[in-house]
This record gives C-alpha cells, structure tokens and sequence, in this order.
C-alpha cells in the first residue's frame, strides 16, 4: 500500500498550476491588452481567440481516455504543458507579428490558442486525476486549496513581473517576456511531478487500458454518478462564471463608480474568493468533523452563493445605500469555498465507477466545467441585454439577471445532494463497506 502524497507532494504537484495560470494569464490578459491598446484591434478578436480556447476543452475526455490507455499521468502532464508552453510563446510572436502583418499574424494566433486549449486540458485532466490517487481522502480539500492558490499565485506573480519587463513595450521585448515565462512554466512541471507517479508505481502496475475512446466515454457517460456529476458541473460552474462580465459594468451603471473604482471591486472579488478557498481547510483543521466533508462545503457554498447574488439584486433596486462592496466581497467567499470543495469533489469521485476510467471521467468534468466557463460570460451579459430591452430599465434588468444566478446555485444545491444520495444508492447496491461521511458531490 503507498504512502499517501505528503504536504510537500501536494505544494510540489501546484506548481504545475503556478507554471500552468503564468502562461494562461499571460495570453488571456497581457496579450488582450496589447491586442486592444497598443495594435487598436476590435476586441472582439481576443475574446474570439479566448473562445478558441474554451472550446477545445471539449477534447477533455479523449486526453483523459489517452492517459488512462498508457495508465500513467507523468507524459501527459509534461506534453500537455509544453504544448502549452508552445502555444503561449507562438501567441506573443502572433501579436508581434499583427503589427505588421495582421492577417498572418491573427491567423498564427489561432494555431496558437489551439495549442493553448489542448495543452491545458491534457496537462490539467491528467494533474487532477493523479493529484486524486495520491491524496489522502481528508486532506482532498486543503489540497483543491494549495493548487488553486498557487495557479491564483502564477496569476499574481506573472502579471508583476511581466508588467515591469515589458516596459517600455515592445514587440521583441512582449515575445522575450512570454518565452522566458513558459520557459519556467516547463521547469516548475519537472520539479512538480519529477518520482511522483515513480512512488506510486512501487505496487503492482495494472495492465494498460485497452479499447476505443467512443467505447469508454460511452461506458462512463451510462454510469448515473458521473453523467449527473457532470450535469452538475454545468450547472454550477454556468452559475458560477455568469456574473464576471456583468459585475463591473453594473457597478458603473447603477452605483456610478468609475473604472477605477470598478477595477478595485474585482479585486476585491478576488480577494474574497482567497479568502473562501482558504477558510475550507482551516475551519476543516478547527473542526476536524467537518474536515474533508466535501458535500457540506459544496451544498454550502451553492446556498451561500445564491443569497451573495440575490444580495446583488437587492442592491440593484436599492442603489447607492447598499453596502456593494461588502456584498462583492462576500460572493467571493462563498465562490472560493464552493469552488474548493468541487474541486476536491471531482479528486474525490473520479474513482468511483468503472475500473482505469479516472481520465475519461475527469475529462468529462473538465469539459463540463469549461464549456459552462465559455458560454457563461456570453450568457450573462446576453441575458443582461434582453432584460433591459423588455424592462426598460438597468437597476431591473440587472437585478433579474443577478436573481437567475442565485437560482441556478440553488438548482446546484439541490443537484449536489441527489449525486451525493445516488452515490449513496450505489454503494449500498454494491455491498461496499464504505464510509459515505466525505462523499463529494461537486465539479471543478
């Protein structure tokens, strides 16, 4: 029987999400401003490229069934990152390159976020899945914890410094920067996974999965847990992303801050949402019966989340006496909490089910979630415009919309217990001698 991963096993796997959210943030923001600002190109183009990006997570699931096929994690954590890091480099060259050539140069940035799309879901379904196996059941959360603060991390410290270095701009200094980012980005994956999986080897090796992609996604999407896990997901993680586009703009519209102040309130969004993350494993360690009870955390925080965003559309009747910024901070708690526990939710239930099926079912989850992440701010601001054409009114329109949210986290609530009781089901009808006290009913 191996050793459960170790506290500095888990930190050691978050650095992949450190290398993983430098590249990312660099390509999803950085590259954006440039592309807006300094090139003045519609900024619909960068938001097409970042939809490029979401929609190749849809491959989640055969990279998945890929790693489960070979029954090792390792390669396709270290190639999903470096095509990751191809990809982040080859966008920067494309932005350079758009302001000479803009044809060329846009349609490189499309091979580029390609790149990105899949590096991303094949190094971030394979990390979750042996982060997963190697994890203790009660350290799942604070583990969900460490390696989405340190991707957070990658966020901050990226920006930083890639906002120093990058001034005064210049194309050759913007594609310098991204280099020597995926540069480390590669190096923090070899000292994350280096002997990991080796350790884990040390028992018996199963035999290499066997058989076609459409047969096993076939295989788990018939299993109940998981196909109502991954609706799950959706729902939540819809719920989840919808606000983001809207939050500043109805601060502007309704409370009248400006983009400054506006920028300040995403911050502290952000800041609550830390905060959220951090609290799971804390009170977990205060209160050592709530620790690794993923279901409590994740009916919690849906609940929460809902009355955060119903809060939200009170203020949008209220106006300017509301505390706003109090009520944006709160929202990123109860996201953070909920985002913790349905990460460590999925680490949690990718085994249940069919045997050397964990990428397969991981990936459907991953995709769910970027699916629902890709369509939500759409959705969202979408929803926004048709409210204020039928109530003609923006306090009305985004107090409606804000009111959809909440209702959509109280739907996840309610859809993260009827897993948690099929899992329950399905235990009991296997004659499993299990302990259901840390059953996971959430989607990362």
């Amino acid at each position: 029987m191996m050793r459960p991963l170790s506290w500095l096993g888990i930190v050691r796997m978050g650095l992949v999400q450190t290398g993983l959210g430098a590249i990312v943030v660099l390509t999803t923001s950085t590259l954006n401003r440039v592309m807006v600002v300094e090139l003045a190109l519609p900024a619909m183009l960068p938001g097409a490229l970042v939809a490029i990006h979401y929609a190749l997570q849809v491959f989640r699931p055969a990279w998945g069934h890929g790693s489960d096929r070979g029954a090792r994690r390792t390669p396709w954590i270290i190639g999903g990152m470096a095509v990751l890091a191809l990809g982040g480099f080859l966008a920067a060259v494309a932005t350079a390159w758009m302001a000479t050539q803009p044809l060329f140069g846009v349609a490189l940035a499309i091979v580029a976020f390609c790149l990105i799309g899949g590096g991303v879901g094949a190094a971030g379904t394979s990390l979750l899945v042996l982060l997963a196996k190697r994890v203790d059941d009660k350290r799942r959360a604070a583990a969900a914890t460490i390696v989405w603060v340190m991707m957070i991390a990658g966020f901050i410290v990226t920006t930083g410094f890639a906002g120093h270095l990058l001034d005064p701009f210049s194309p050759s200094r913007l594609v310098a920067v991204s280099g020597g980012v995926s540069l480390i980005a590669m190096l923090l994956t070899f000292i994350g996974v280096w002997g990991i999986e080796g350790k884990l080897a040390a028992g018996p090796v199963a035999p290499p999965e066997k058989g076609s992609f459409r047969a096993a996604i076939k295989e788990v999407w018939a299993e109940p847990q998981a196909r109502r896990f991954a609706i799950f997901v959706f729902v939540s993680m819809l719920a989840y992303s919808a606000q983001d586009l809207i939050l500043e703009p109805f601060a502007g519209a309704v409370f009248a801050f400006t983009p400054g102040e506006t920028t300040k309130l995403s911050s502290v969004q952000h800041g609550g949402t830390l905060l959220g993350m951090a609290l799971v494993p804390l009170i977990g360690a205060l209160l050592p019966k709530t620790r690794g009870n993923l279901k409590v955390w994740t009916v919690g925080g849906c609940i929460a989340s809902a009355l955060a965003l119903l809060g939200l559309s009170t203020a949008a009747m209220v106006g300017g006496s509301w505390p706003l910024r109090e009520n944006v901070f709160l929202l990123g708690v109860t996201n953070g909490a909920y985002a913790v526990a349905a990460i460590g939710s999925m680490m949690e239930l990718v085994s249940a089910g069919g045997e050397k099926r964990e990428g397969v079912r991981m990936g459907l989850w991953g995709a769910a979630q970027a699916i629902a992440f890709g369509i939500g701010g759409f959705i969202g601001t979408l929803a926004s415009d048709v409210a204020r054409l039928i109530l003609s009114s923006p306090a009305l329109s985004y107090a409606s919309v804000f009111a959809a949210e909440a209702g959509l986290f109280v739907v996840s609530a309610v859809m993260a217990v009827w897993v948690h009781r099929a899992q329950q089901r399905s235990a009991r009808s296997a004659g499993r001698d299990v302990d259901l006290s840390n059953a996971a009913v959430a989607g990362g």
